[in-house]
């Protein structure tokens, strides 16, 4: 094929892009802000995200991929049509795209990231399962016919799969990570401490303080927020426990998934996963003590890959270098005109 083969993890919050023969040049919070009046873009990528929260009322920041899908098109068109031009402006070709999708994601989900793609400059583009591209890039992928359990814990969505001879033999998929774990902590605090606070706090008392089951030597932080009462400014001090008891139903969740595919693994498969473990990647698994919940769940090893963040980002690129994998499993690159159940593309 003509042109550059791009590799694109299309996170619910973040985006990162492999490129052939370079590895990964990008790696931005999947965000976009407009003027409300005008509808005019005006920032893309840690720019717009560094809006979320401090916005004025006359700026709109959007998100707009949630739980692993688009729910907003227009917003994910113009961030990938931002980047890829961004990335491809001495380039003589238009790109050739992988792009991950959620294990379970339906044909409507699968079709509109296609459609995304090709409108957003790509010549041709192909799709691949992320908890694949994950095992991939986390050195999961070999054609041995042996088994092996990858969990990619993603902002959005967590997707459970075991993997044999470089193809998918069970998978689920689940809408509760990192996000959802968020989420949990700002509901907690708001009903215990009557204090409100945003999303990136939440997010940095999970990644400082926050844990997968209850420490021996309680940490805590202070942090910002505003009185649900009052209104006014507070300071509170958080503590791990607090964090970990917003978590744990979330955790259980995860965990309980993990059992599920295990119980549906075929028994040659399960007895590879004994051996090999399971491996852990994306942003959740960097949560503390994660991996030893896991094992304590499913008895089995359970491991954190190295560079858990990139791996599913790493995976596309391994399937662009071994194209063998994509025909292998079904994916196939489709131009514009070869997606089918689209209307002709409108100028903006």
């Amino acid at each position: 094929m003509l042109g550059t083969n791009i590799g694109i993890d299309l996170g619910t919050t973040s985006i990162v892009i492999y490129v052939e023969n370079k590895g990964i040049v990008l790696s931005e919070p999947c965000a976009a802000a407009y003027e409300k009046e005008s509808g005019k873009l005006i920032a893309v990528g840690k720019r717009a995200w560094d809006m979320v929260g401090k916005n004025p009322e006359s700026i709109r920041v959007v998100r707009p991929m949630e739980h692993g899908v688009v729910s907003d098109f227009t917003a994910t068109r113009h961030i990938l049509r931002y980047f890829l031009s961004k990335i491809c402006k001495n380039m003589v070709f238009k790109p050739n795209v992988v792009v991950c999708v959620p294990s379970m994601a339906t044909s409507l989900e699968k079709r509109t990231i296609l459609d995304l793609i090709t409108s957003a400059g790509a010549a041709k583009a192909c799709l691949i399962e992320e908890p694949l591209a994950a095992a991939l890039g986390a050195g999961l992928g070999s054609n041995r016919p042996v088994g092996a359990m990858i969990v990619d814990i993603g902002g959005g969505t967590t997707d459970i799969a075991v993997i044999t001879m470089g193809c998918i033999s069970v998978s689920k998929s689940i809408k509760v990570a990192g996000n959802a774990l968020d989420e949990a902590i700002v509901r907690q605090i708001r009903r215990e401490r009557d204090v409100i606070i945003g999303e990136k706090t939440a997010e940095h008392i999970k990644k400082q303080i926050g844990c997968s089951y209850l420490r021996d030597v309680e940490l805590g932080m202070t942090v910002k927020g505003k009185h649900f009462i009052t209104n006014l400014p507070v300071s509170i001090e958080v503590s791990s426990t607090e964090a970990y008891l917003a978590m744990r139903p979330h955790l259980e969740t995860i965990s309980e998934a993990v059992r599920s595919v295990l119980e549906l693994t075929p028994p040659e498969l399960s007895a590879d996963i004994m051996e090999t473990g399971i491996r852990l990647t994306g942003g959740g698994a960097l949560l503390q003590g994660i991996d030893k919940m896991i094992e304590k769940k499913t008895g089995v090893r359970t491991i954190v890959s190295e560079d858990s963040l990139n791996c599913v980002a790493l995976g596309t690129g391994e399937a662009l270098t071994h194209m063998d994998i994509l025909s292998y499993n079904g994916y196939v690159f489709k131009a514009r005109d070869e997606i089918g159940g689209l209307e002709p593309e409108k100028t903006e």
